[in-house]
């Protein structure tokens, strides 16, 4: 179902509610927002007079309730709606002087038949583009596209692909074709966030915009199937939502008419429905949890846990190891870890569901295991036996394999009870009880959010308020507002918190029920309210595109739903405007430049972190660890002041001083020694209107599963395979059988063999390799033995000749002190 347009949109918004007005740009996602862009204005009620706008700022028809603006001076720029009656309120626009003026289109065609991607681009100017091209849905450029991307391509502008995890870079397959590039890409699963980037070439003085996107195979939306009925929440809820992490496109979304599907933002969308006779009318208006999978769409009706996918509805319960009943919540991971480091060989969930008294991991195909009750955690936690301890609230955090437990605790369980927290993480099997308690009523329930960080940080809310905790539980309390101590309803018109989202880039919104929007950042202990941007009757909830940009999803009482882009940079600059916050630094720049690093056996890391802050400030770099104490760093500042700044670098070395050599228990020392590493890079002090705040990645310490070693020369191309085998005479198998032994080749494991002239000696040139290719010859010692127990082959030269003082390991002596192991076992790093 294709979504309208923007007018339609309006005219349901201003049905019927309170007057408010809003803002809207060309840019998609207003990514440019400058003297050269159109302002267009809608002000939405019954009282309108005019529109007050700076001077410099001309208007296409100041006394029309939806008009346009441009303004030719960059700066804030102070505009309002005079209106019959109270004074609306002002908003600070921040109109910028970029000479970024126009931006990349692409678009993508799927070939699965050798598992590419076919990327086309173009240049369009959003204040000259069609209404596709805007919205993103174009086929094929406009003419004035066609035109605009030719003319660049004459001044050498071409597209580049880059790739952010793996970083690889791909160019266009060819020249400029009808105003189009492109560009062939492989399919892959782990290298997914892409880049856009052009040549540095200006055309009427202006540059294209960076387009960051994320690319994956096509995830298709369940079909609407004719008879079937609507899965919908209680009459009056709130929106429902849940999303892929690493495909935040793909989403559902539960209203209480319907629930719909999107794999594209909801540019468009379906509903999920199910089977008639399969629940009565009212489970099927009961969804109380909702949450997207790749198995599907699983729903909480009534304490029991359903799965809607394509090819049926279905109840689960004993058979899936969970209980029949009494399901409380299900929740998924929030943030995209597409690489991590599992040191005992385990697996990671991708889901956990919960009792009153028990928690269970769900794995893909439908796979649940418990993995504590209460009784045990109680005996875990050491608390009293007669205390009652259940589960609260359950959610993944920040790290890739851990999730934490809120906990009720009360002895008397009248009046109040205590919140603990206890985080299990999946690869050591451990729960760790955290530094933190809150006290409060009976009767609450609090929703977790953790925050994308290094150590476990969150925030936690109620119906009014919102909890803190920062910095590994070292930093807790209530989030504070300028007035009504940090209750949220008592400025919200005694409405109540609805959700709370989160970003990669720290800001936290919080959304009230009748759309009141209030704004902090990670770390950061108090909260301003921003503007109205929609009518407090239509029931919206806030998603996240692929750009990492975050929207508005309207849900209206028709059965319809729509998309409507948020500016929430600009709506917190604004207020910013307005209590003078400013941020304490000019810049935070560092040159880490992927997500994940592996730090193998003898490597070393060079990192560095700058700030740029006014003089006299006193700000610095702090490095946060969390997980094992297996690294050494050092650490080296490096400071400068000029033209009343302060510019202070860091630089971060990150090594292991293991000595492998000699010991007595190599293996045991090596998973001493390995693990993963969160790290997060922050300025010592920031504020609300700081771009970024944090830097985050991991580090994987240890062997790195994603190498391998091959021998130098051989390959599994330039030969055709074919029934090959060979006969080993008896008299030179090591046991000596009574029969020959024939050996068929493994074309598949070892590729063409090496030919060699028959005078020829060979020595064997151990090469290393990854994921992304070769990365240098190994130096160091390697055994070399003969799979099938063959003894006739020698050696160019002895042990004397190559320097050795004394006897040096040999198989025939390896063998002799580990007769009870297997040839491949006997000799290895474990006996050096």
């Amino acid at each position: 179902m294709s979504v309208p347009g923007v007018g339609v949109l309006l005219s349901w918004l201003s049905c019927c509610s309170l007057a408010l007005w809003r803002y809207y740009s060309n840019s998609p996602n207003y990514n440019i927002f400058s003297t050269r862009s159109t302002i267009k204005l809608e002000y939405e009620g019954t009282s309108f007079s005019e529109w007050s706008v700076p001077e410099t700022c001309s208007m296409q028809d100041k006394r029309s309730p939806t008009t346009e603006l441009r303004c030719s001076s960059p700066g804030i720029q102070a505009i309002k709606p005079i209106v019959a009656g109270p004074d609306e309120e002002e908003r600070y626009l921040y109109v910028d002087s970029s000479h970024t003026c126009f931006m990349w289109h692409y678009r993508t065609i799927s070939f699965f038949e050798n598992l590419t991607h076919v990327i086309i681009i173009w240049v369009f100017d959003p204040e000259h583009a069609n209404p596709d091209e805007l919205l993103g849905n174009a086929e094929e450029p406009s003419r004035n596209s066609i035109v605009l991307s030719t003319q660049l391509a004459t001044l050498g502008q071409k597209p580049t692909i880059f790739t952010i995890l793996r970083r690889k870079v791909y160019v266009p397959d060819g020249n400029i074709n009808n105003g189009t590039w492109r560009i062939t890409v492989p399919m892959t699963r782990d290298d997914v966030l892409k880049e856009i980037k052009g040549n540095q070439v200006t055309f009427q003085d202006c540059f294209i915009a960076d387009a960051f996107f994320l690319l994956t195979s096509s995830l298709l939306t369940m079909p609407e199937i004719p008879g079937f009925l609507p899965i919908s929440s209680q009459t009056g809820s709130q929106l429902i939502s849940s999303w892929n992490p690493c495909v935040p496109s793909c989403a559902v979304v539960v209203a209480d008419t319907e629930t719909y599907q999107t794999n594209d933002s909801f540019h468009t969308w379906t509903r999920i429905r199910v089977p008639p006779n399969v629940l009565s009318d009212d489970e099927r208006q009961s969804v109380a949890h909702v949450t997207l999978l790749h198995d599907g769409i699983f729903f909480i009706i009534n304490g029991i846990l359903y799965l809607k996918s394509f090819h049926a509805f279905k109840r689960l319960g004993r058979n899936e190891n969970i209980p029949d009943g009494g399901i409380m919540g299900i929740t998924s991971r929030k943030w995209c870890w597409i690489k991590y480091l599992l040191k005992n060989k385990g697996r990671r969930s991708n889901m956990v569901i919960w009792t009153e008294n028990e928690v269970y991991l769900g794995y893909t195909s439908l796979e649940f295991v418990r993995i504590v009750t209460t009784a045990e955690l109680k005996i875990l936690l050491n608390l009293s036996p007669s205390a009652t301890l259940t589960v609260h609230n359950i959610e993944y955090t920040g790290h890739p394999l851990e999730l934490a437990v809120l906990l009720n605790y009360c002895i008397m369980c009248t009046v109040t009870k205590n919140i603990f927290i206890v985080i299990y993480n999946e690869d050591t099997k451990q729960w760790v009880f955290q530094d933190f308690m809150l006290d409060v009523p009976i009767d609450s329930f609090l929703v977790p959010h953790f925050l994308f960080s290094a150590t476990p940080e969150l925030v936690m809310h109620d119906k009014h308020r919102i909890y803190y905790c920062y910095h590994n539980f070292t930093v807790t309390g209530v989030l504070q507002t300028p007035t009504e101590n940090g209750n949220l309803s008592m400025l919200s018109n005694d409405s109540i918190i609805h959700e709370v989202f989160v970003d990669y880039y720290g800001n936290i919104v919080v959304k009230m029920e009748n759309n009141i929007i209030f704004y902090f950042k990670m770390s950061i202990t108090d909260a301003i309210k921003l503007h109205v941007w929609v009518n407090s009757t239509i029931r919206t909830t806030f998603l996240l595109r692929t750009s990492g940009h975050i929207y508005l999803l309207h849900a209206f009482d028709n059965g319809t739903i729509q998309a409507q882009e948020y500016p929430l940079k600009l709506e917190a600059q604004s207020i910013a405007f307005k209590t003078k916050d400013k941020c304490p630094y000019t810049a935070f720049n560092n040159n880490v430049a992927r997500i994940f690093y592996f730090l193998d056996k003898r490597d070393i890391l060079n990192m560095w972190t700058q700030l740029v802050y006014p003089e006299n400030v006193g700000l610095y770099t702090i490095v946060e660890l969390y997980g094992p104490k297996i690294l050494k760093i050092q650490q080296y500042t490096h400071y400068e002041i000029a033209f009343g700044h302060c510019t202070k670098t860091l630089t971060l070395t990150f090594s292991q001083n293991i000595n492998y050599e000699g010991v007595d228990n190599y293996f045991q020392l090596q998973d001493q020694n390995t693990g993963l590493l969160l790290i997060q890079l922050r300025p010592s002090a920031y504020s609300k209107t700081c771009a970024r705040a944090h830097k985050v990645f991991q580090m994987a310490v240890g062997c790195d599963i994603y190498k391998y070693i091959t021998v130098k020369g051989f390959s599994k191309k330039g030969c055709l395979y074919h029934d090959f085998t060979y006969v080993i005479e008896k008299s030179y198998l090591r046991h000596r059988p009574s029969q020959n032994l024939k050996v068929r080749y493994d074309w598949e494991e070892y590729g063409c063999p090496l030919r060699l002239e028959f005078t020829e000696k060979f020595q064997p040139v151990i090469q290393l390799f990854n994921d992304n290719g070769f990365i240098q010859d190994v130096e160091a010692n390697f055994i070399v033995w003969e799979i099938h127990g063959r003894d006739d082959y020698s050696f160019n030269t002895t042990m004397k000749q190559n320097g050795c003082l004394s006897e040096a390991q040999t198989w025939k002596s390896m063998i002799e002190l580990n007769k009870h192991l297997p040839l491949e076992e006997v000799w290895g790093p474990q006996f050096l």
